[in-house]
């Protein structure tokens, strides 16, 4: 029974998220449709999915709810140069030397050239999860410092199952005896993902794991685990593949360039899919949205509202899924990276 009510108590938050965020982007559609310009949704769902310079909340009538951020810029003849993006806040888009374009990205008028370390809306979300992961994961490990032996409690007892998940059915089955020492990444990169992608889904959220930028450091940090930790029949199964007829490795070495392109298509594909993945399921529900709008039809306005809602159940269960498959594959290349091959061309590897 008391299983039972906690399930009803965050099926009931669920429900509450999806319809809070149905309520808030339907808002934004509503604004853009009343306004003076002709209702555009490819360029408002590009807009919603894009990084920024302010952080945009809601919009309740023609009032838009937003946080102005940080522009930090630097040049050789300026030096340092901190001000709000509020200041662009006006009828030109500009701002002393600097004008924000239509694909907000700051530009100089006089062709200046600069760096750009603002904090924009998907740096300011990285900050947010990380302090999050922190918090969450300090408080983690204190309770088994002060009850190492005992039942775990409160926050403690909810993360529990979801991290031994990842040890035993992630990192111990595919990475083997060495699996605590990559332990600390998969569950850094799996929590940091499913995190983020949640905090997307709810109003006002930024898109950090459908940012390309995001998922390609992902990439590149699986990327550096594996080559560095790559032992001798890792490096000796790509430049000399066993059990392949030797024409395709000494005359034309066909095999080990293609093995070795693999290094690299391996991490490229793990960007790209958490990429398009995440970035998808915001546009389908972006899109069903905007079909109210453009047709104005009480029919389709319901076929689309409840559409939207069920689509957003389904990103709920798509930001746990995108996180684990980011963390198995990982676990996969950085297994293969570390396993030892033994009579490889009689028995070969598990993999």
């Amino acid at each position: 029974m008391k299983n039972i009510n906690f399930t009803r108590k965050y099926l009931t938050k669920i429900c509450l998220l999806a319809i809070l965020s149905l309520f808030s982007i339907s808002n934004v559609f509503a604004n853009e449709e009343h306004g003076e310009e002709k209702f555009n949704p490819g360029s408002l769902i590009l807009h919603h999915v894009a990084d920024s310079h302010e952080w945009h909340f809601a919009t309740i009538g023609h009032t838009h709810i937003t946080l102005p951020l940080p522009v930090i810029l630097y040049s050789s003849d300026k030096g340092l140069e901190v001000f709000s993006s509020g200041n662009f806040h006006n009828d030109t888009h500009t701002f002393d030397d600097y004008k924000l374009n239509e694909h907000d990205h700051i530009e100089s008028l006089s062709g200046r050239s600069f760096k750009d370390f603002s904090i924009t809306k998907n740096v300011a979300s990285l900050f947010i999860s990380a302090i999050l992961l922190l918090v969450v994961f300090t408080t983690v490990s204190a309770g088994y410092k002060k009850n190492p032996k005992g039942a775990p409690k409160g926050i403690q007892s909810a993360f529990e199952p979801i991290i031994v998940f990842v040890r035993d059915e992630i990192a111990k089955p595919n990475i083997g005896a060495k699996h605590e020492k990559f332990l600390p990444y998969l569950l850094t990169v799996f929590f940091f993902i499913w995190f983020n992608n949640l905090l997307g889904l709810m109003p006002g959220g930024a898109n950090l794991t459908g940012n390309i930028s995001v998922t390609f450091v992902l990439a590149v940090f699986t990327f550096i685990l594996t080559t560095i930790n790559g032992n001798k029949s890792y490096w000796g199964h790509i430049f000399n593949t066993p059990g392949v007829p030797w024409w395709l490795k000494i005359p034309v070495p066909l095999m080990p360039v293609i093995e070795f392109i693999g290094i690299f298509t391996k991490p490229f594909s793990l960007m790209i899919r958490l990429f398009a993945n995440i970035t998808a399921g915001h546009i389908i529900i972006l899109s069903l949205l905007g079909l109210i709008f453009i047709f104005q039809s009480y029919t389709v306005g319901a076929v689309s509202s409840i559409f939207v809602v069920l689509m957003s159940f389904m990103e709920l269960l798509v930001a746990f899924v995108q996180a684990y498959v980011f963390t198995l594959l990982s676990s996969m290349y950085l297994g293969s990276a570390v396993e030892e091959h033994h009579h490889e061309e009689g028995h070969g590897g598990h993999h």
